[in-house]
């Protein structure tokens, strides 16, 4: 009797907390509603399911349980049991899948007028380029990818000139416009995801996914990779800024392009530590190593330069210049105790290897 009151409590537990529930879904995209209709579907049917068979379950324990009179009746078939079964197995599944499709074909087939966004993902971080004032997008490959192109862009293309090109985690999209999000991965398999949107879409390497939406609504939102794709998985996140588009406008035109590329400011012209910052940024050096002396994936820079640190095989060294340069070189040559060693080689000229040294060196004050 106790187990068919636990039964009965956890249905009428589910169902009350469905209905009183205080998170509900926000409607901040054009393909909310359908997105949040199939998935009322989804719940609507699995629920019956789920009243149902745990009132069967009920039912059953309660009917037969352990009494004086013991004994069943076998029956190896019953084909008119098994032919209801798939008649309303059938129905059930078909009524969970159409409204799918449908609703998945919607969303992959973006508008004509829509502006194209591309999304570049790489461990552990997001680019993004949008098309220039031409309004095209031009062509990219990974195996143009180079210290001087992170984008991957076609040298030849000359459409490819004047887009914008963000090397930043942070996003800005402009309100009440179609956006179709074009997905491109360098390295493994990835998913851009922002959970606010009910937006999301896997990123394979050596191909292009897409999917599209009109976001309707101002504000900041949070972006992250929903596939494990490393130990600093969890460190790439960015955000997707809604914002009215005239706002939009004046920030895409002030990003650089390979055209016109990102100049420092005149104070900082000549300055490593500025270019070594931006490098820390561009090369997702950030994902894993911080630099305020919070724990990740790598040591911090926070105070590194100048201290001892310990490796693995229990030797150690002082952080230098020297020291810096070659483990930036060859990470896997040495691995510094606690840490694991995942640290990839990094293609850097001596220039930019000097910088990235210089800005490690200014944190340690």
């Amino acid at each position: 009797m106790l187990m068919v009151i636990v039964l009965l409590v956890m249905v009428v537990g589910s169902l009350l907390f469905h209905f009183i529930a205080p998170w509900h879904a926000l409607p901040l995209a054009s393909n909310w509603r359908d997105m949040d209709q199939t998935l009322t579907i989804t719940f609507v049917i699995t629920g019956i399911f789920f009243v149902v068979l745990n009132g069967i379950l009920a039912y059953t324990v309660l009917r037969f349980r352990r009494g004086k009179v013991q004994g069943a009746a076998y029956q190896p078939t019953n084909h008119k049991l098994e032919r209801w079964l798939t008649i309303v197995t059938a129905v059930f599944i078909a009524a969970l899948l159409a409204p799918g499709l449908s609703v998945y074909a919607d969303y992959v087939r973006p508008p004509s007028h829509a502006m194209e966004v591309e999304v570049l993902g790489n461990q552990w971080q997001w680019r993004y380029r949008f098309p220039g004032p031409d309004g095209k997008l031009g062509r990219s490959d990974a195996r143009f990818i180079s210290p001087s192109n992170a984008f991957g862009l076609d040298p030849d293309d000359a459409n490819g000139n004047d887009d914008p090109l963000i090397e930043s985690n942070e996003l800005r999209l402009p309100q009440d416009r179609p956006i179709k999000m074009l997905l491109r991965s360098i390295d493994v398999l990835h998913d851009f995801y922002v959970p606010q949107f009910r937006a999301r879409m896997n990123m394979v390497p050596g191909q292009i996914s897409s999917f599209w939406f009109t976001p309707t609504k101002a504000g900041r939102y949070e972006a992250m990779c929903a596939q494990l794709c490393g130990v600093g998985h969890a460190n790439m996140r960015g955000a997707v800024v809604v914002e009215p588009a005239p706002a939009f406008e004046a920030w895409v035109k002030a990003q650089p392009s390979r055209s016109a590329p990102a100049q420092a400011a005149a104070g900082d012209a000549a300055s490593p530590v500025a270019l070594g910052m931006a490098l820390a940024k561009s090369k997702a050096c950030v994902a894993c190593h911080s630099v305020d002396g919070s724990a990740s994936v790598g040591p911090s820079w926070k105070g590194l330069f100048g201290k001892t640190e310990a490796f693995a095989d229990g030797s150690q060294a002082k952080v230098d210049q020297a020291f810096l340069i070659h483990e930036i070189k060859e990470p896997q040559a040495r691995v510094v105790k606690g840490f694991p060693p995942v640290m990839p080689k990094s293609e850097l000229s001596e220039a930019e290897l000097a910088a990235l040294v210089a800005y490690i060196e200014s944190l340690a004050k």
